[in-house]
């Protein structure tokens, strides 16, 4: 049975599944896509394609959430610059201490208040265990934030929080990893359409992680997404 998501599309779920998972992966614009997917047979225009995006990359994320991770215990926690109409906004993430990513969430401020609204993020998604250490840099929001949710119970008080500059170079390098395919695009015209174009992005990234426990038992990455929407490869 088709899932109802799909209902409405003229294109099939695998041919927009696959548009979607080459966008939010590979440095490609939406026109350059277009091209590549006229060359397979499918003609696609590219603001259909970037539909696409919106609209199923934020669904793939979602759907990974519930999903069983190898998320550890010591997190790393960093946040980047993305340009958004123009404007620097913040992009708040975090990865264990192996790479696999624990979270992320765009912000348009740098404080206190959007470091705690992360960390209670992160804590609440499934896949994710209570973290025993938390290491970021020295910006002060963080301490700040995390003592708050130490206070609330949202965190035990055993939680270490560690500022050791070395221990987040796995971040800094995520950070570059993830941010390549953003050159092509060249950035974003809104937060919204940032928000979600990003969530694509990072269920891309997790995937290429392999950092979810059901992958093992799927011949290939497109089956394990095809498998998210009740589709077979």
């Amino acid at each position: 049975m088709l899932d109802p998501i799909f209902s409405g599309y003229r294109f099939p779920p695998d041919v927009i599944l696959w548009g979607v998972r080459w966008y939010c992966r590979y440095p490609i614009s939406f026109r350059n896509l277009e091209e590549m997917m006229k060359e397979r047979g499918v003609e696609v225009d590219h603001s259909t394609i970037e539909r696409w995006v919106k609209k199923f990359g934020p669904e793939i994320e979602k759907r990974l959430r519930k999903q069983p991770s190898a998320v550890g215990k010591s997190w790393r926690v960093d946040e980047t610059y993305v340009k958004v109409n123009g404007e620097w906004k913040f992009l708040y993430r975090a990865v264990d201490k192996q790479g696999n990513t624990v979270d992320f969430m765009l912000s348009e401020t740098q404080d206190k208040e959007a470091a705690k609204a992360f960390f209670k993020k992160s804590l609440k998604k499934p896949g994710n265990p209570i973290p025993e250490k938390i290491n970021t840099d020295k910006h002060l929001a963080y301490p700040a934030a995390l003592e708050e949710l130490k206070e609330e119970g949202k965190i035990p008080k055993e939680t270490e929080h560690l500022r050791v500059k070395c221990l987040n170079n796995i971040i800094e390098s995520d950070h570059a990893r993830f941010k390549q395919p953003c050159k092509p695009m060249k950035w974003f015209k809104t937060f919204e359409g940032a928000e979600k174009t990003l969530s694509g992005m990072e269920a891309m990234l997790m995937l290429r992680k392999k950092q979810f426990t059901r992958m093992k038992h799927y011949d290939s990455e497109v089956a394990f997404v095809h498998s998210l929407f009740g589709l077979t490869a």
